[in-house]
């Protein structure tokens, strides 16, 4: 340790550094004691990591290639039905192609464009509320009636029209939904930022010179954290709703890859033979929503010390 003149103790920054990595260590480790008690959320918790690791893993755990087609196996019902094979675990659909194997790699498809579009949503979106919450007076109403202009067209009828311009891709839907995606981020962030720029942090902030940019991104945003975050969870179960519905109508995924929407609206007119075809994909879907749901509902909670202690109580 070392002495200033002023007689004030500091300490080493490796010191530092290491106290730094024992007090996030310790906070991650309290965060997953408090996640343990709340079997909901764990449940919800279990359900995301299962997805993810069966999408990130699809081509070590996927037993067939999802467009290959075998015309002999077609509507070949799940293995445990009268008629199914082991072979095929879930069944096949129209054209011979294994059920799980296409909804593993289905998976991968929701995750990339909800993360995709959450994350190029969600920082546009987060920019614009900050520098309208902070700013306040003209550029808060410039910016906000740009929001409520955006807001004012119809999401559905605005991502068809636009998809319908430029063609159905994975890289197209991620566009759009982004566009149609960013109001709620700036609306969010502009609530909390109109009422975090009085707090005397920030009125400090402000007197002893600090920029602008430094206030807003290293005072104010990590405020923001916790609420954004829970908001980002839902918007990503929103997203991929959205995903599989765009795809359902034929203007998302093209075959023959493999998507969840798509695979319901391959297989719906076939529902009278081949209930599989449309079952799974929807249990995909709905599963994956509820796990994404429940996490999403534990971080508003866990963010909020009130609800917080009311859980526990309720757990004790």
């Amino acid at each position: 340790m070392n002495s200033s003149p002023a007689g004030v103790v500091t300490l080493p920054r490796g010191v530092v550094i290491e106290e730094e990595r024992f007090l996030f260590w310790r906070h991650l480790w309290k965060v997953l004691l408090d996640l343990m008690r709340d079997r909901v959320a764990l449940l919800g918790v279990l359900i995301v990591l299962t997805i993810v690791f069966a999408a990130g893993a699809a081509p070590l755990i996927a037993p067939h290639d999802p467009t290959r087609q075998n015309l002999a196996r077609r509507l070949t019902p799940p293995a445990w039905v009268a008629g199914g094979n082991s072979k095929y675990l879930l069944g096949t659909d129209q054209l011979g192609r294994d059920i799980l194997s296409r909804i593993i790699y289905g998976g991968r498809v929701s995750l990339t464009v909800g993360l995709s579009v959450v994350a190029i949503a969600g920082s546009f979106g987060i920019l614009i509320g900050l520098i309208s919450g902070y700013f306040g007076g003209r550029t808060d109403d410039i910016l906000m009636r740009l929001t409520d202009i955006q807001t004012a067209f119809p999401g559905l009828l605005l991502a068809l029209t636009i998809i319908t311009m430029i063609g159905p891709s994975v890289r197209n839907i991620i566009i759009v939904l982004s566009i149609n995606g960013w109001m709620v981020y700036a609306r969010i962030t502009r609530g909390i930022m109109l009422s975090l720029r009085e707090m005397p942090f920030i009125e400090a902030a402000r007197v002893i010179g600090c920029r602008h940019r430094r206030i807003i991104f290293h005072h104010a945003l990590p405020n923001l954290l916790s609420p954004l975050l829970t908001l980002g969870t839902l918007e990503l179960a929103r997203i991929i709703l959205a995903e599989a519905s765009l795809s359902f109508l034929g203007l998302g995924v093209q075959p023959p890859a493999a998507s969840w929407g798509l695979m319901i609206a391959d297989g719906h007119q076939y529902i009278t033979r081949g209930w599989w075809l449309v079952t799974f994909p929807g249990l995909a879907i709905a599963i994956t929503v509820f796990g994404i749901n429940l996490v999403a509902s534990w971080l508003r909670t866990y963010a909020d010390p009130t609800q917080r202690y009311r859980q526990i109580r309720t757990v004790e």
